[in-house]
């Protein structure tokens, strides 16, 4: 039964082998130069200038519930891919409908400007 999903295992840890060596060799490779510039408060290339608990705009929000839904629906395809072969022509259609109905959602948001960034 959890043989489909040993892919996506096998998937996640070569993904995190891959990161975690490219962590190390950037850390060991790179040349740690500290200064008065690195270790400076950086916040969109300006010193800040107010409180830290000021309000953000909505399009921070927008942008962050955007990523998360449109991820969390990406994440839907790994178990449809791994079984497609084995899915009949409503599973597959069901799917095709899925990523229209997504499709149409980006569209739609596409077009009202909320992944404008000004």
């Amino acid at each position: 039964m959890f043989l489909e999903y040993i892919l996506i295992f096998k998937y996640l840890i070569f993904c995190f082998l891959i990161s975690f060596l490219l962590f190390g060799l950037s850390f060991f490779i790179v040349i740690q130069l500290p200064n008065v510039e690195k270790i400076s408060i950086y916040e969109c290339g300006f010193n800040p200038f107010n409180d830290s608990r000021s309000r953000f705009e909505v399009r921070f929000y927008i942008v962050a519930i955007l990523f998360m839904i449109f991820d969390l629906e990406v994440i839907f395809l790994f178990p449809w891919v791994l079984l497609l072969d084995n899915l009949t022509y409503f599973g597959f259609f069901s799917m095709i409908i899925f990523l229209f109905i997504l499709t149409v959602g980006f569209i739609y948001e596409w077009v009202k400007g909320a992944l404008d960034w000004e």
